[in-house]
Formats: structure tokens, sequence, C-alpha cells
């Protein structure tokens, strides 16, 4: 069942769903928008097309990205994939996970972003992975509302939260080491 509104606010209301700052605007019709971070995180150079990157290999993943904070434009150049993170820490119980997608506005003006699943039990931003598709440089302002939340109950608790190498996250976290 997705989640209202109204369950939202309810839910938020009576803490079972933590949003830190939470702002009230910020709930829509069946989901809840998230705002950027002042962070971008954006390949780094030395990875070229000649380069065969081994996401297995620590020397390759420790350097894949270049992370910069406090910027006050983000700028994603035509092709570039960044990550980017969401002003929102986020907790969910054990019984409710969430559906992040970008806001379409964003896929209107050429930005796409893989859909990305919150796991119920987890805490902290969620870090977005976006491609500009776009033929021109695109800028997007800290604090702009940019993906969207929808949260899903589950018929159950689960009997496994989330507890992660991402748990607990703040701002972008980049890639861990796939084994």
């Amino acid at each position: 069942m997705i989640l209202s509104d109204y369950d939202l606010d309810n839910a938020i209301r009576a803490k079972r769903l933590i949003v830190k700052p939470f702002q009230k605007d910020s709930i829509r019709e069946n989901g809840l928008d998230l705002r950027l971070d002042d962070e971008i995180a954006t390949r780094n150079p030395k990875h070229t097309e000649k380069m065969i990157f081994d996401p297995t290999n620590p020397d390759h993943v420790k350097d894949e990205y270049i992370l910069k904070k406090g910027g006050k434009k983000l700028v994603i150049r035509p092709r570039e994939q960044v990550l980017l993170s969401t002003v929102e820490y986020l907790k969910l119980p054990d019984d409710v996970m969430g559906f992040v997608e970008l806001r379409s506005t964003w896929a209107r003006h050429g930005l796409t972003m893989p859909p990305t699943i919150i796991d119920a039990g987890f805490a902290g931003t969620i870090t977005l992975e976006v491609i500009n598709n776009a033929p021109y440089s695109m800028a997007l302002t800290p604090g702009i509302r940019f993906a969207h939340i929808i949260f899903a109950a589950t018929l159950n608790t689960v009997t496994n939260a989330y507890k992660g190498s991402y748990f607990n996250q703040r701002g972008v976290k980049l890639p861990k080491v796939l084994k």
C-alpha cells in the first residue's frame, strides 16, 4: 500500500517516519519531495574511455570520484553522471520502504536518475545518481526540490531491517568496493 499525504503527515507527527529538516510543504499527494544538498561527486578525469574500470579493485574505487562541497551551483556537464545528496535525513520504520525518483520537470530538462530503492529500516540522507542527457551543461541550485520519494507499507514488519554499509550516511556516500 502506498502512503498518502494523510498517512505521511501522521507518520511524521507520530515520529514513526523521521524527516530532518522537515518542511510541511514537501508532503505531496502520495509522497515527499526531497531537496538537493550542496555537494557533488564527479568522475575523476584520469578515468578515461581507455581505462577498464574494475569495481572490485580498491585502487580503482578509492579515486573514482572527486567530491566537492559547499557549492552555490552544482554543474553537470553534458552526458556526465554524478552523485548528489538530499538535504533531508530520513529514518524509515521497519514496515515502510521507499521508491525515489527524479521530479518530472528535471527529466523534461534532460536529466535522468535510475530508480533508487530505500529499504525498510534505512536511516540517512539519500545519495542520488544523476545523468545529464542534455547537449548542454545543467546548473542545479542547492536547496531546490529535486527528487520525490513514494513510501509503501510492507505487509509485515521486515525481519532483517536495513543495516548495510550506507546506513546512517550523511551527504554523498561514494560507492563501495564490490566483492
